[in-house]
């Protein structure tokens, strides 16, 4: 529920109303692991109740960690996110280090990042440093490495 509280359960350790609540979440959008706990706990049900639950949902396929991590990546990729951010935000969410390691590796970083400064600053190469610097602060903000924005921005210091 958005902004309220949430309707407390009438059995914290009703672990039928518990799975309902949690596949009712699922139907709408895929959520990390530590979402949904958080979204049952607030919903009033108990740590155990919650947790086993999860458990059956990930044995069952209906909660599927790499589905959202990969759906997670594309989405933000796609709207001018780099790894790092993307990374940071999925350890939040409860997803693990080497699944994190395994999504990142999909997409072209450098080539999304150049994408990203285009839409942003235009096709035009920035004029000075002042200018490349304005860049990189953008691209730092969104996510991107250091060597994303040096390929993005033009400012490979080997080159100049």
């Amino acid at each position: 529920m958005r902004g309220g509280t949430a309707h407390p359960v009438a059995d914290p350790a009703d672990a039928q109303g518990a799975r309902l609540y949690a596949v009712s979440l699922l139907a709408r959008r895929d959520f990390g692991p530590r979402e949904l706990l958080e979204r049952l706990a607030r919903r009033g049900f108990t740590a155990g109740t919650a947790a086993e639950v999860l458990a059956e949902l990930s044995a069952s396929g209906v909660l599927n960690v790499a589905r959202y991590a990969e759906n997670y990546v594309s989405y933000h990729a796609a709207r001018g996110q780099g790894p790092l951010r993307i990374a940071s935000e999925l350890r939040q969410r409860g997803v693990e280090p080497e699944l994190i390691e395994q999504v990142l590796a999909g997409p072209e970083w450098r080539q999304l990042a150049q994408q990203t400064v285009r839409s942003r600053f235009g096709s035009q190469p920035p004029g000075n440093w002042r200018e490349r610097a304005r860049r990189a602060r953008f691209l730092q903000y969104r996510g991107f490495s250091a060597d994303h924005i040096r390929f993005a921005t033009g400012a490979d210091p080997d080159l100049d």
